[in-house]
C-alpha cells in the first residue's frame, strides 16, 4: 500500500477552505441564491462582485458541498439554504464573522500560544467594535443547544433556574420560553448582565442579577443550577470549586446541568470538541475541554450524583446531576 501526502495536503489547505466560506457569507452568495437559483452573470448583478471574482467564490463552494451547480445554475445546498442563506432563524452568518474577524487573526498564534501556555490576549480584551460581533457569533454557535435543552433537561414544569455565566440570557429565555411556570436568574459580570438585561424585557419569568461566580454568593432560593459553556473557561481545581459553591448553595436533590463541550476520555471525539481546545487556549488563561468522566468525577467529589450525559446540538452535550 503506496503512503501519499493527500491527508496532509487535506488538513494543510483547510485555512483555505474557511477563508473561502467566511469570504462568501460575506460577500452575501448564500443570501442572494436564497431568492432562487442564478447563473454566473446573475449572481454577480445580486452580489455586485466582478464576475470573475463570483466564479471563484461559488466554485470554491461548490466543491465544498456547500452550493449546487446544475448546467450553468448555481444553487444553494440543502446545509447553505438552512444556516447560511438568512431565510431561517438557524443562521450561522454571526458565528462565521465571529470567526473570520476575531477568532482566525489570533489562531496565527496558536503555536505562540501553546509555547507560551497562555494566550497573547483574553477574548476579555477585544476592541469595543468587535465586541457585538462576539456576543453574536457565540449567540450563533449556541442556538441549537439552546432550543434543544429545554426538551433534553426534562425539567419539572415551575422550576427555579439559577443561570450561572448566563451571557446575555439565551439559555434562560429558551427555558421560559419552553415552561410558562418556569422562572429563572442569570447571574453575570456587570458588563455581560447589562446585555441580559436587554435580551430578556418582555420575558417577565426571567430575573438578572449582577455578580462574579468565583467571588459573590449565589442568589438563594433556585432548584435548578446551570452551568451552559463556562466549564471550558476555567482548570479543573477552579471547576471542582465552582461545583462545591454551587452544591452548598443547594437543597438535596436540587438539579445541576452542565451544558459544554464534552470529549470522550482521550479528549480527541468529537472532533469540533477537540478542536475547540485550541481556541479555549488562544482566547482564555485557562480555557480547556474535559471529558465526560472527568466531569462525573468532580461532581462525586463535591457532593453531586452524575445522573447523565445527553446530546443537545453539535457538538455541545448536556451533564446532568443531582444534589446527593
Amino acid at each position: 500500500m503506496t503512503t501519499t501526502p493527500d491527508q496532509i495536503f487535506q488538513l494543510a489547505q483547510g485555512f483555505m477552505a474557511s477563508k473561502h466560506l467566511f469570504a462568501a457569507s460575506e460577500l452575501g452568495l448564500f443570501e442572494a441564491l436564497g431568492e432562487g437559483p442564478a447563473d454566473l452573470k446573475g449572481l454577480a448583478a445580486r452580489t455586485g462582485l466582478p464576475e470573475r471574482s463570483a466564479r471563484i467564490s461559488a466554485d470554491a463552494m461548490v466543491a465544498l458541498g456547500l452550493l449546487e451547480r446544475h448546467g450553468d445554475q448555481y444553487a444553494n445546498a440543502p446545509v447553505a439554504a438552512t444556516f447560511l442563506s438568512g431565510a431561517t432563524p438557524a443562521d450561522f452568518r454571526p458565528l462565521l464573522r465571529m470567526w473570520d474577524r476575531v477568532s482566525y487573526p489570533a489562531w496565527t498564534d496558536l503555536a505562540g500560544t501553546l509555547g507560551r501556555g497562555k494566550p497573547a490576549h483574553e477574548i476579555f480584551d477585544v476592541d469595543d467594535d468587535l465586541v457585538p460581533i462576539v456576543s453574536a457569533g457565540i449567540d450563533a454557535a449556541t442556538a441549537g443547544a439552546c432550543r434543544a435543552l429545554p426538551h433534553v433537561a426534562g425539567l419539572p414544569a415551575g422550576s427555579r433556574v439559577l443561570d450561572i455565566g448566563g451571557g446575555p440570557g439565551s439559555w434562560s429565555i429558551a427555558l421560559a420560553q419552553a415552561d410558562p411556570g418556569l422562572t429563572a436568574t442569570v447571574f453575570e459580570l456587570p458588563e455581560v448582565a447589562a446585555i441580559a438585561a436587554e435580551r430578556v424585557k418582555g420575558h417577565e419569568q426571567i430575573d438578572v442579577r449582577t455578580g462574579n461566580l468565583l467571588t459573590d454568593d449565589l442568589p438563594p432560593g433556585h432548584d435548578v443550577f446551570l452551568l451552559a459553556n463556562v466549564i471550558h473557561y476555567f482548570t479543573q481545581d477552579t471547576n471542582q470549586a465552582i461545583l462545591r459553591k454551587i452544591r452548598d448553595a443547594a437543597e438535596p436533590k436540587a438539579r445541576l446541568l452542565l451544558a459544554d463541550f464534552w470529549t470522550d476520555p482521550t479528549h480527541t471525539q468529537p472532533l469540533p470538541a477537540a478542536l475547540m481546545a485550541g481556541e479555549f487556549a488562544i482566547h482564555l488563561n485557562d480555557g480547556d475541554v474535559y471529558s465526560v468522566e472527568e466531569g462525573a468525577e468532580w461532581l462525586a467529589d463535591c457532593g453531586w450524583s452524575f445522573t447523565g450525559h445527553l446530546p443537545l446540538a453539535g457538538p455541545i452535550t448536556l451533564v446532568t446531576a443531582e444534589a446527593a
